[in-house]
Formats: structure tokens, sequence, C-alpha cells
């Protein structure tokens, strides 16, 4: 159980300033159905979770030194990522929007399609994979990563708009990167401990 929060507060933080919450709020734009667009976007979310996990747990059957170092990598690198981004944020433009009101299916298959392209390889799969190697958990790290994402989804989706406008995305990015960084240096302290 301890996996599944773990995974849910490293995974939250990132998510925030990603481009998937950029993109969940461009897809709310364009086809103005906010739960469609969410079914879609946390349709996404599954498969790259698996895809994390799987990775993941692979990578756990190696020695716990080698597989603290790559975490460690993972960490540091997704951290000094967010601070890159929260350096160079810019507000997003608006997006013009349809005149006629997309189906349902439109919105959810495009809703889908435009998150499981944008995730591959994201910071946040990274980081999944990184805990359930880690955790040797991969359940439990699996549904704490995806509520994790479905969270921010939902936010996007909701109040995406309003947040970006009151909220500067580089803050959000500097919380990412301080979670990330924080990560970063546990693996490290374990890893010296181990050796």
């Amino acid at each position: 159980m301890g996996s599944l929060i773990k995974a849910f507060l490293t995974v939250f933080p990132a998510e925030l300033p990603d481009k998937t919450m950029f993109a969940t709020i461009v897809l709310v734009t364009r086809f103005r159905r906010p739960l469609w667009v969410w079914v879609g976007v946390v349709s996404a979310f599954v498969i790259h979770v698996v895809v994390a996990v799987a990775a993941g747990s692979l990578l756990g059957k190696l020695p716990d030194e080698v597989v603290s170092g790559v975490v460690l990598v993972l960490f540091a690198a997704g951290s000094a990522m967010l601070i890159r981004a929260a350096r160079s944020a810019a507000e997003q433009e608006g997006v013009d929007v349809e005149s006629e009101m997309p189906t349902i299916w439109k919105t959810v298959v495009g809703s889908f399609g435009v998150i499981l392209v944008a995730e591959w390889g994201d910071l946040t799969q990274l980081a999944t994979a990184s805990l359930a190697a880690r955790s040797g958990e991969p359940l439990y790290t699996a549904i704490g990563a995806w509520l994790a994402l479905a969270s921010v989804g939902a936010i996007a989706a909701t109040f995406g708009r309003q947040l970006v406008a009151k909220v500067p995305i580089h803050r959000v990015n500097y919380v990412g990167a301080a979670v990330f960084a924080a990560l970063a240096i546990w693996t490290a302290v374990d890893l010296i401990r181990s050796l």
C-alpha cells in the first residue's frame, strides 16, 4: 500500500506542469466535452502505466545496486528536466474551436490518441518504471501512478484554463523538480548505505 501512495505523490506533482496537462486543456478547448476528453485521456494512461510497470518490474530483477543507480539517474534527470521547463515556461496560447460540437466518440478517440502519442517515454512514465523497480509491488505502483495521472487529467479537464491563468506554470514545475530531487537524494542515500 505504501507503494501506491509513493507512486501517487511522485507522479502527481511531476505531471501537473507536464505537456499532458496542457494537451488536455487544449483538447477540452477543442472538443468542448470535458468528461469525454478525460475518459479518452485516462484510457491512454492505462496503457502507459502498464508499459512502465512492466519495464520497471524487469528492471527490478537486476541487482539492487544497479536498480538504485538507474533510479537515481532517472530521478535526477527528471528534476533537471523540470527545472529547465520551469525556466523556459511560457503561457500557452488559445486554440480556435470548431464551429460544431464533435461527437462523443470523436472526442474520446481523439483525446486517447493525442495522449497515447504524447506520453511515450515521458518523465512520469520513467518515474513509474523506476518506482515499480524499487518497490517490487507493481500493482500498487500502477494503481498509484494511474490515480495520479487520472487526477491531473481531471484537474486539467475541469479547471485547466482557470488554473493556468492564476498559477504561473513555472512554480508548478519547480514543485515537481523539488519532489524529483528529493527522491534522487533519498535513492542516493539508500545506494550509499547498501554499499
